[in-house]
């Protein structure tokens, strides 16, 4: 056995500094993660992070450190893909049928959320910076696992509609959110220059002004582009390029490439109905880059310093749940929702995972933030976060959609099947 074990770490030592195989070993081990946690009734994203926990610096040092590093594009690419995927969901005729409640709903619990967590934060300790870019990032929802659990259960009704709504609009408004703390956090840690509080509340709406304006731009000219070709190889070429063009120069001069990717998703489908198509062109770039992705993020977590986020890293699970619960409760309210919608649309809020992952790995590459003493503490809750509510998140939200009566799928014993 020890010769088998040290046979293994010299092969580990051998192939420790060449970044295709780390690439290659996320891929492998998040396939493999993926597949594991299905087989728990877990969502893959999960088995996708505790591959990269295992692979990464803080266990098995497959994929060390600097190899981590030299792929700090990928989160950028991957949230690209994100963030136009959601700006697609808005289509304005869509937009029309969403309605007042959902907006009303979607805002409440969002500066809940923000709110509950920043201050929550602030009161056990944290500097101002880093409890209102967490409490930004807090506020985001992963829809994948809600709208997976409730399409499984053929789940339908007032709840599913307004559930489905929140959780579309809810990462829209998230980056939106985080756009506008991260750019006024930025002034508070490298220092305001001595400007006044109107021009550090106008430093953001600028980024996010031209950021806006990139993007729509940017899609007008995909959508002069694309809209006549026939050819999906071809519309993959152009659409990626924009994406990570987009990135690129949003990046360069300091504004938000997560607005400005999702305002040239929002561009394209109401441009065109044609265009709806490039969401499902792209469909089959996204399983090896979200693995990539979700994997990266996993190496990201150091289980060396986990237990240092300690009571702050409690204070932001709690203070999310009570956000996301009772910011739906009163948002529901104030929209004269039903007492079933009050009740139970908060549970299916918890679920965390890409756009949270996306914007603590952009906050981590971005310069002002770099060098923060506290980042790896930022990273390792939100991590951690992730971690509890993919897999707490998930049976709630499918306990909310049984217990309100949405569910349609029955077992033969007159429980709901799964």
């Amino acid at each position: 056995m020890n010769v088998l074990i040290d046979a293994l770490i010299g092969v580990r030592n051998l192939l420790h500094g060449n970044l295709i195989f780390g690439v290659g070993a996320l891929l492998l081990a998040g396939f493999v993660g993926g597949k594991f946690a299905a087989r728990l009734k877990l969502p893959t994203i999960s088995g996708y992070i505790v591959a990269g926990l295992l692979l990464g610096p803080s266990i098995l040092n497959v994929v060390p450190d600097h190899i981590v590093e030299s792929l700090a594009p990928v989160p950028h690419i991957a949230l690209g893909l994100i963030a136009i995927t959601i700006g697609s969901e808005f289509r304005i005729a869509k937009l029309r049928k969403t309605g007042r409640n959902i907006l009303i709903i979607t805002t409440v619990q969002l500066l809940a959320t923000f709110g509950a967590v920043a201050v929550a934060l602030r009161v056990f300790g944290a500097p101002l910076p880093m409890a209102l870019l967490l409490g930004a990032i807090a506020s985001a929802t992963a829809p994948a696992a809600t709208v997976a659990i409730a399409t499984e259960l053929r789940a339908r009704g007032p709840l599913v509609s307004t559930l489905f709504g929140v959780v579309a609009l809810d990462d829209a408004f998230a980056i939106t959110l985080f756009g506008f703390v991260m750019a006024f956090a930025s002034a508070m840690v490298v220092g305001a220059g001595g400007l006044g509080p109107l021009a550090m509340i106008l430093h953001p709406l600028r980024e996010i002004a031209v950021s806006v304006a990139i993007g729509l731009l940017f899609g007008y000219v995909v959508h002069r582009l694309i809209v006549n070709r026939k050819s999906n190889n071809e519309i993959i070429v152009i659409v990626l390029g924009f994406v990570l063009l987009t990135s690129g120069i949003t990046i360069s001069i300091h504004v938000s490439p997560l607005m400005a990717n999702m305002m040239m998703g929002f561009a394209l489908v109401n441009l065109s109905p044609k265009n709806s198509r490039v969401m499902r062109v792209l469909e089959p770039l996204s399983p090896p880059i979200y693995a990539a992705f979700f994997a990266l993020a996993g190496t990201e977590l150091d289980i060396r310093t986990l237990a240092a986020t300690g009571v702050l890293g409690v204070a932001y699970l709690v203070a999310r749940a009570a956000g996301k619960y009772g910011g739906a409760y009163l948002g529901a309210v104030a929209a004269h929702e039903s007492a079933i919608t009050k009740k139970y649309l908060g549970l299916g809020l918890l679920p965390q995972a890409g756009v949270a992952i996306g914007l603590i790995l952009v906050l981590q590459d971005t310069a002002a933030f770099t060098h923060l003493p506290y980042m790896g503490q930022m990273v390792n809750i939100v991590l951690a976060s992730i971690l509890v509510n993919e897999i707490v998140g998930p049976p709630l939200a499918k306990y909310a959609l049984e217990a309100s009566g949405s569910a349609r799928r029955r077992s033969a014993s007159g429980g709901t099947r799964t």
